[in-house]
């Protein structure tokens, strides 16, 4: 995976007394790793150093890009931590995936646990498992690979990347749950020719699973609507040249519009 471009600015979507919405880039920790580089709460205190008291809510993974929403100390930290905790939050995830669907909508319901082989990873565990509920729908079908919009009604970790894995369509880039591999341009587009003296660019080479957007239900604890994040650079033009190139065309399930409605950041219905 790549090294995550710190230099830049992270974008804030939203922000008031209680707390800060951000675009998290693909490529950094919210937590300190062993790779050495900056996590999220100290790139973001080092850009805005009015933030005294900055304190994590909820979490992506790190590869995973999208909004994010942190706290304006302890008191809004369990404010927020509590709508999560009590599902009050409504969040959209776009999952570019390997196959499609059957049907336009769909439930995912198993419930997950630790690995016992592998501390990083989730299993599907019926017996001992915590619940977990996955909801989704097909936005475009591209001809073996497809974009979703999930929605997730519970937080257990990497719930989306398990399930969907699990149900037969993993993310196109997961290492942990799928393939590692990164997609190239000339794996689907007729006729593709590149310059023999180089290898050829990825379009995208970390996990592709993007934060749409998150919302809080009670009024009292947000009242900024929906919080959305455009998918960053290289997740957009992934889904600009499928769209252009895959096997399907244009043969969207939503609607020709559909890619355009996502790159502007507006809503998506639920």
């Amino acid at each position: 995976m790549r090294k995550p471009m710190s230099r830049k600015p992270i974008e804030i979507l939203y922000e008031d007394e209680a707390l800060v919405a951000i675009s998290k880039p693909p490529g950094v920790s919210v937590t300190a790793d062993r790779s050495g580089d900056a996590d999220l709460l100290p790139l973001l205190t080092r850009q805005r150093p009015d933030w005294t008291d900055l304190r994590l809510v909820h979490r992506l993974d790190k590869e995973t890009s999208g909004v994010m929403v942190l706290a304006h100390g302890r008191n809004n930290q369990s404010a927020l931590s509590r709508a999560f905790a009590k599902r009050r939050v409504r969040k959209v995830y776009l999952a570019l995936v390997n196959g499609c669907p059957p049907g336009q909508r769909g439930r995912l319901g198993q419930p997950m646990a630790r690995s016992r082989r592998d501390p990083r990873r989730m299993r599907i565990d019926p017996r001992r498992g915590k619940p977990a509920i996955t909801e989704y729908e097909v936005l475009a079908d591209f001809g073996g690979l497809s974009l979703l919009a999930v929605r997730p009604q519970t937080g257990r970790t990497h719930q989306i990347r398990l399930h969907l894995a699990n149900a037969g369509w993993p993310l196109a880039i997961d290492p942990l749950y799928g393939s590692g591999g990164p997609l190239l341009l000339s794996q689907f587009k007729p006729g593709y020719r590149h310059k023999p003296d180089r290898p050829e660019a990825p379009l995208i080479d970390r996990l592709t699973l993007h934060s749409y957007s998150l919302e809080f239900r009670d009024e009292d604890i947000c009242r900024a609507g929906p919080m959305i994040a455009p998918p960053e650079r290289k997740f957009a033009a992934t889904i600009k040249m499928l769209a252009k190139h895959g096997p399907k065309g244009p043969n969207r399930v939503e609607g020709p519009d559909i890619i355009e409605h996502l790159l502007s950041g507006r809503v998506l219905d639920n």
